[in-house]
Order: C-alpha cells, then sequence, then structure tokens
C-alpha cells in the first residue's frame, strides 16, 4: 500500500469519493509515521469456548470500515487526528488456526475426563509467543509517542498491549471492561492464557493496574465472582441484572454508571467485549448472552468517559462476529472509541 501523508489522507477522506476494498480504515492510506492512533488487528482464536470466526472478523475491520460516514455526534471528525490500522500479521493467523486445532483436541479429551499433554503444551507455548508479538508491536507504538488500540480475535488478544503500557508508564491506571464476562479465571480448561483470563492475568502481571471495573456482566462462575469480591477496593462490577432493575425503578444511565466511572483513576484503559451489548448487535460473537447494554448506552458510557475529564490511555475491540451485521456495529463502536480517546487526549474537540 503506498501510504498517504495527514494532508493528503484529509483531503481525500473528506471528498466523499467511495473507498477501494484494498483501502484502510475508514478508507484512509495514512503512514503511521503521520499516526496519533494505531490499531493493531489480531487474528486469534485459539482458545475460544463455544463460537468461531472472530480471528477472521480481525482481519475484515478494515473493509467494514469502509461503510462508516465520517462525521461522528459527540467527537468532532476524529479522523483528523490520524487514524490508522496495520495490516494484520499473517503468521499470527495461521498459527491460531493450529492452535485452535490442537485446543479442540484438549477439550474434546477434558469432556472424557482425559488429558492431552502435548496439545495443551503447544497451545500454551502458541499463546505466550502471540502476547510477545502483541507487546513488542504495542511497544513500538507507544515508544513512538502512538497512541495503541487492538482489535481482536478473542479477549484473550489484548494481554500484551496493557502489558506495553504497563511497563512504559510511570502513573497507575485503571480498566474499564465492558463483557457479558467476568474473564477472571485461572487457566480455564488448562490454557493459561484463555480469553477467559484475561483480567486474571492482567491483575497478576500488571502492577500498574490499580483498579479494574467491570460492567455489563451477566455470566460468571463462583470462581469469578468470589474473586471480583476479593479486590476489594481494587475491583468493582456493575452486573447487568442490577444495572436492568435501576434502569426498571427509573435511574437515569447517568445516576447509574457515574458511581463507577467515579472510581477509576486519572488515566483509564478501556477493554470492550463485545458481547457486553444485547445479542441483537452481536449475534454471531462467540458466546452471546441474553440482554446487555444497548449500543446507545455502550456509546454513553464511553462519552462519560471523556466528559469527567478522564485520559483515555489504550483500549482494545474484542470477540466480534465475522459476520456483515456483527462487523458493521464493531466498525462502529471502534470509531467511538476511537473518538473517545482522540478527545480525551486533547487531539480533537467533543460536543
Amino acid at each position: 500500500m503506498k501510504f498517504r501523508s495527514l494532508k493528503e489522507d484529509i483531503e481525500i477522506l473528506e471528498k466523499g469519493l467511495p473507498p477501494k476494498k484494498d483501502d484502510g480504515f475508514l478508507g484512509g492510506k495514512l503512514d503511521p509515521k503521520e499516526a496519533s492512533l494505531i490499531i493493531l488487528p489480531v487474528p486469534w482464536e485459539a482458545t475460544v469456548s463455544y463460537g468461531e470466526g472472530t480471528a477472521k472478523a480481525a482481519s475484515s475491520f478494515k473493509e467494514a470500515s469502509h461503510q462508516l460516514d465520517l462525521e461522528n455526534y459527540h467527537y468532532i471528525k476524529p479522523y483528523k487526528a490520524g487514524i490508522t490500522m496495520l495490516d494484520y500479521s499473517k503468521r499470527i493467523k495461521k498459527l491460531s488456526i493450529v492452535a485452535r486445532k490442537k485446543a479442540i483436541k484438549v477439550i474434546e479429551a477434558l469432556e472424557i475426563s482425559k488429558e492431552d499433554k502435548k496439545s495443551l503444551a503447544f497451545v500454551n507455548e502458541a499463546s505466550k509467543y502471540l502476547n510477545d508479538y502483541v507487546y513488542k508491536k504495542s511497544m513500538e507504538t507507544i515508544q513512538n509517542g502512538k497512541f495503541a488500540a487492538l482489535v481482536g480475535g478473542d479477549h484473550s488478544t489484548p494481554y500484551g498491549q496493557i502489558k506495553a503500557i504497563n511497563d512504559s508508564t510511570k502513573e497507575d491506571f485503571g480498566i474499564l471492561h465492558i463483557d457479558a464476562h467476568h474473564d477472571l479465571r485461572e487457566a480455564y480448561e488448562g490454557f493459561t492464557y484463555s480469553h477467559a483470563s484475561i483480567f486474571y492475568n492482567v491483575l497478576k502481571d500488571c502492577s500498574k493496574v490499580s483498579k479494574l471495573v467491570q460492567i455489563g456482566i451477566r455470566d460468571y462462575s463462583s470462581e469469578e465472582a468470589t474473586r471480583m469480591t476479593n479486590l476489594e477496593k481494587k475491583g468493582a462490577c456493575l452486573y447487568d441484572t442490577d444495572m436492568q432493575c435501576q434502569l426498571a425503578s427509573g435511574k437515569s444511565l447517568e445516576d447509574i454508571f457515574l458511581p463507577y466511572i467515579e472510581q477509576l483513576p486519572q488515566n483509564v484503559y478501556l477493554s470492550v467485549d463485545i458481547d457486553g451489548l444485547e445479542p441483537l448487535n452481536c449475534p454471531n460473537t462467540g458466546t452471546p448472552v441474553p440482554s446487555g447494554l444497548r449500543y446507545g448506552e455502550l456509546e454513553h458510557l464511553i462519552f462519560m468517559i471523556v466528559k469527567s475529564g478522564k485520559k483515555i490511555i489504550g483500549f482494545d475491540l474484542c470477540e466480534v462476529g465475522d459476520n456483515e451485521w456483527d462487523l458493521n456495529v464493531g466498525a462502529r463502536v471502534l470509531y467511538n472509541l476511537c473518538g473517545a480517546l482522540l478527545s480525551s487526549q486533547g487531539k480533537i474537540e467533543f460536543k
């Protein structure tokens, strides 16, 4: 791909010409050297527990984003700050396919009370390779003075990015996690870096994470609920049932969300699993769960972080299904996340 300068990219985008299939995010072709925000697509789904396809979705985001108009209600022309999405790694995608086949063998063995130690070891080593890849790519982005973002793939993929942010910052930061699941299991099904273990691993390995706030949780184990409770002041969770009860009693979104936003420190990382939304918006995600946030509620929650004056220092969007509708919704969530980060950092204005 022949890159364009930021000035050239803005001029082309604002002409409103139909993007070509090989164009980048939003139809742009921005040189990463001129971008403020760099998005890393990670086509990985080795340890998914139910539906597959999110690895393919990660490599489809560029084309899906071509359906978006550039204007946004809250964030004024995010593309002007410079957003680019890197090419996905074909090597990572191939490794995911192999690791997924091995993971299926592990899961099938567990179902008949047996172990497949060889396949399990392969998956865990492959996951370490994936983490190292994401860590290095994210650290390169950060060291070049850019903001790092990621689209998965399953929810294990952001570990390396969060670790890179942890290792490169001098200040503590909080994580706002929107999901149907806690993702606090320890080595789920034997997989050390399972998609269901992302925040168990982050809290264990990232010392700068001072607060984990979770919203939308509605499908979880007793192990995870206990682990969240035991975090005490370091953790807070707005369970979906509690949120729905408060909405039914007449409370506003502002009143419901604000106490949780206020618990976050000044610097915030956003981690969005698309199944945090109600299944109407993500029917082909790997583990859909009834209820959840409406699209507009998620949009408002993200905007409340910006309005609060907190700084968004990075984000991920994971578990989007490889389907036209899911990608359509996912691309819009992604653009809102871009606008939120860039406006919170003073790169663009918001209203």
